[in-house]
């Protein structure tokens, strides 16, 4: 692998002015030679993966620039009234000189300019891999891992040209590394799992239909079948919604399509579909009346970007994010996590609540180095985190509480438990602070606490259609479109004024009564843990009022209504 040390000139750095003007002297060569490497571009190799090859010089690429803007809205800003498509565009989009900037010293190395959006501060650009590595030196190659197959990836952190130092703050897609993870849940055959109409009651779901919302829904993956909705919606006596399928950057197979795959590639299709769908059809039957608008994109950092470019530019009401990994897996490199943080900050100043699944793997969130760990999208201070709960029988009564199944983590044959904890990576934003919840690991960090809500993901499930068939559905990736439903019915009922508002927040402020309004918008969840066996082989617990496990407990959908009123 490339050695990771920067070079030392001994000279002191030129201006922006001066280096494009040698620029223009020199040409792309001597750019080249001046380039400075993005802070965060460092990535250390795949885990399991195996270098097969050089990248082929003369294969297409396209990345996706994050340009410099003005400082967005912190944490502690959000949740009131939120801008407009129009206010936002004025206040924080990329600077027009800036992009005319990178396009001239671009086009130098050959690159074609795909796309320049000043609102979500990107540009898409495209080469061979030939012009990118002589532009910003990522040495690309060719790998293969069992988790993936074959893939590109690269093998050092990039660099940009001198001129462009400061302008350009992040290059997200040279590689094609998976960066998140979902896994169906497997709910316990013999068990009757929840149709609409009891979700609807079991969480207090105000009246209407969601009427002229809309909903999007984050998928990295699979496929879209049609008349499975179809099939849901006539069993449970909804009116089928609009959908949207939005190709980002992922090819949308029906259902004829995938089956038609070889066979090493259609299980995997269909397992990633059976998640579309439970994402679909429980926003389908909690919110008949919103329009859905399905994104699809590649499980790479550059989709994650993309889509949420997508997001921001489409200003739904709500998005709902059932996929993830850890926030400091490293699978991330740090410039990509902010690129996507910066972009999930900016659909919460747009008032666009981003419901983010916490995981479903407990306390270890998957990784097995012994400690705890929080999932990302969901840990950032700018998305609604969404646990997950259970139904089961204690002394005779029926009780909600913490979802956990042996061995807290997911297996071929059963078991999860829900995500929460502390980051490591994230600060605590002002609307948790005096909150006495600390890491398990002993780091002293006081980071930002997850999940914020819970809602069910384990037994007795969620009724799904599936090939035509019944299926169940679960797992956190279920409470997360659940929650975005409920969200897009309460919108729909209150003044014009009070609608299109980042949520979280909202849950930790003081109500008239002198008590959080997550206090009493929610039932609180006391039973349960999510400690996952054997690594780390603790967790948090669930206790009175908030906690690690979740939050402030599962929603009283008309409380949250008359409290955002």
């Amino acid at each position: 692998m490339a050695s990771k040390a920067k070079a030392r000139t001994g000279r002191r750095p030129a201006t922006n002015r001066k280096a494009a003007k040698r620029d223009r002297k020199t040409g792309p060569a001597g750019a080249a030679k001046r380039a400075v490497v993005v802070s965060g571009s460092a990535r250390p190799p795949a885990a399991g993966a195996r270098r097969l090859r050089d990248e082929n010089p003369r294969q297409h690429v396209e990345i996706t620039l994050t340009l410099r803007g003005p400082k967005l809205p912190d944490a502690e800003r959000l949740g009131g009234r939120a801008l407009s498509r129009a206010q936002f565009r004025a206040r924080y989009s990329a600077s027009q000189r800036d992009a005319d900037k990178v396009s001239q010293v671009l086009r130098k190395f050959g690159l074609t300019i795909e796309e320049v959006s000043l609102e979500t501060r990107s540009m898409r650009v495209s080469g061979t891999v030939a012009q990118m590595e002589q532009a910003f030196q990522p040495r690309l190659g060719v790998y293969w891992s069992e988790d993936q197959g074959q893939f590109r990836d690269r093998e050092d952190d990039y660099k940009i040209p001198a001129s462009l130092k400061k302008i350009v703050t992040a290059l997200i897609g040279f590689g094609q590394r998976r960066v998140m993870w979902r896994s169906r849940a497997r709910i316990g055959a013999g068990l009757t799992p929840l149709s609409p109409s009891s979700l609807e009651a079991l969480y207090h779901f105000p009246p209407g239909d969601a009427a002229g919302q809309k909903i999007a829904i984050a998928e990295f993956g699979g496929g879209y079948f049609a008349e499975d909705l179809a099939i849901y919606c006539k069993r449970f006596g909804r009116k089928k919604p609009k959908v949207e399928i939005v190709s980002i950057n992922w090819p949308v197979r029906n259902r004829r399509q995938i089956e038609q795959l070889p066979k090493d590639e259609r299980q995997d299709a269909l397992d990633d579909t059976g998640e579309v769908m439970t994402d679909v059809e429980v926003a389908a039957g909690l919110a008949p009346g919103a329009g859905l608008s399905v994104y699809f994109a590649t499980f790479d950092q550059k989709g994650w970007v993309d889509s949420l470019n997508r997001v921001i530019k489409d200003r739904p009401v709500t998005l709902s994010v059932s996929w993830g990994s850890a926030e400091d897996s490293s699978d991330w490199s740090p410039a990509a996590r902010t690129a996507i943080n910066e972009r999930l900050q900016a659909a919460a100043a747009l008032g666009i609540t981003i419901c983010g699944a916490s995981g479903d793997d407990g306390a270890g969130d998957e990784e097995t180095d012994g400690a705890a760990h929080v999932d990302f999208p969901s840990c950032s201070p700018f998305v609604l985190a969404v646990g997950g709960t259970m139904i089961t029988r204690l002394g005779g009564e029926v009780t909600e509480q913490a979802w956990w199944e042996t061995p807290g983590r997911r297996m071929k044959a059963g078991g999860g438990a829900t995500g929460g904890g502390v980051s490591e990576v994230f600060r605590r934003p002002v609307w948790q602070r005096g909150l006495d919840v600390a890491s398990l690991n002993g780091s002293g960090q006081w980071g930002r606490i997850v999940p914020d809500i819970a809602a069910l993901a384990g037994p007795p499930g969620y009724a799904m259609v599936f090939r035509g068939k019944a299926e169940y559905g679960g797992g956190t990736s279920a409470s997360a479109p659940l929650l975005a439903a409920l969200i897009a019915r309460v919108n729909a009922l209150l003044p014009p004024e009070k609608r299109q508002r980042f949520l979280a927040p909202a849950l930790y402020r003081k109500s008239p009564l002198g008590r959080p309004t997550g206090d009493l918008v929610c039932y609180d969840i006391t039973i349960g843990h999510n400690v996952s066996k054997p690594k780390p082989g603790f967790g948090y617990e669930a206790r009175r009022g908030f906690d690690a496990v979740s939050g402030w407990g599962v929603p009283i959908g008309t409380a949250l209504l008359l409290a955002l009123s």
